[in-house]
């Protein structure tokens, strides 16, 4: 043990619920503070030491941890859903919550949580920005089709939101001029959007230069499917890749290893966990329906030229995009559904993620 106090902390907007339990004579004393890390800091220094704080990973971030750290106080971030709760326990407080997470720290109990420096929790920021957009932008592109599908006119010439379809929406004249003005309306917005994707994209293109995500995100981009988006995506999602001591490992974090449920002698492995950072899995599966395509020939020198990596690095990506395609080819000819196909390449594409990455990080 490396501290002799354990203090849960129970976070909230607007306020903060905290217990310190002290490892040699068990006593537990409570205090209940605004949403003050100097005060919590300055309570937490006079305890018997050396002293460990820890909270639930939640929506309030990592301001606490780290103004708390600034002060001189040690503390951890838990990943809430870890936190091995007992069944039985049906009353739930925020000064229970603090005693509960003090002594699940005591006893080592705690997953941490990787905290982000501010630079690279920006860019992830910046990422998840993207994201919303986009989903904004699916949202506002549907409800123009939907809206004209009311009406019995419908687009068939082809792929929507190409340059024909939007010469086939600027020519529609609905009678009724309030379902003019709401057809006008939807497709501002959709403009809009778009417009905000352009600078999204645009930001992200020249934060993805910098010296901290740049190798790590021209390496991703040497994958079928990773554009330089999905791969500044991933990198800041992810952060630190060295922290997966194995590919396994990595895709574990991502939730994309088969469920189990054995005992005795019987096995029984079920879908995937779906566990872990599902904002990365996605991406990942998305990249993976790309494998399913012909692969077209490309050397590991015109790669690395292209995307400006080492040769190594691009000769790493060059067998994994071989091996990805290969794969699902031969799923496929066996017969497997197209979506257990693709669920098994997105897998062995997170580990050839972790390895790239890590050997470019």
């Amino acid at each position: 043990m490396t501290h002799r106090t354990s203090v849960g902390l129970d976070v909230h907007a607007r306020s903060i619920a905290a217990a310190a339990l002290d490892h040699l004579t068990g006593e537990v004393s409570q205090r209940s503070f605004a949403y003050d890390p100097a005060a919590v800091a300055a309570w937490v220094l006079s305890l018997e030491g050396p002293a460990r704080c820890v909270y639930e990973s939640g929506p309030t971030g990592f301001d606490l941890q780290r103004s708390l750290s600034a002060a001189g106080v040690e503390c951890v971030v838990g990943a809430v859903s870890k936190m091995l709760r007992p069944s039985g326990d049906r009353v739930k407080t925020d000064k229970r919550d603090a005693v509960f997470l003090a002594r699940m720290l005591a006893v080592g109990n705690v997953v941490e949580v990787a905290v982000p420096t501010p630079a690279m929790e920006a860019a992830r920021d910046l990422a998840r920005a993207r994201e919303d957009c986009r989903e904004d932008l699916m949202r506002a592109r549907n409800l123009v089709s939907k809206l004209l599908l009311r009406k019995g006119v419908v687009y068939g010439d082809g792929r929507a939101w190409t340059k024909r379809h939007r010469e086939w929406l600027s020519r529609i004249e609905l009678p009724d001029p309030c379902e003019r003005l709401v057809l006008e309306e939807y497709l501002e917005g959709v403009r809009s959007l778009e417009l905000r994707r352009g600078r999204l994209d645009a930001a992200i293109a020249e934060r993805a230069k910098g010296p901290d995500l740049a190798p790590v995100v021209s390496a991703l981009s040497c994958l079928r499917g990773i554009s330089t988006v999905t791969a500044f995506s991933i990198a800041v999602e992810v952060g630190d890749f060295t922290r997966f001591p194995t590919a396994r490992a990595f895709m574990s974090y991502l939730g994309l290893v088969p469920s189990e449920s054995s005992s005795g002698e019987s096995a029984s492995r079920g879908k995937i966990t779906r566990t872990g950072n599902g904002h990365v899995r996605t991406l990942l599966v998305e990249s993976a329906w790309h494998h399913a395509r012909r692969l077209g020939p490309m050397s590991a020198t015109s790669l690395a030229d292209a995307r400006g990596v080492p040769v190594a690095v691009a000769e790493a990506a060059e067998r994994a995009n071989r091996r990805l395609a290969s794969r699902s080819a031969h799923l496929r000819g066996r017969g497997r559904p197209a979506n257990v196909v693709n669920t098994a390449v997105a897998r062995e594409l997170a580990g050839f993620v972790w390895a790239i990455a890590t050997a470019a990080s």
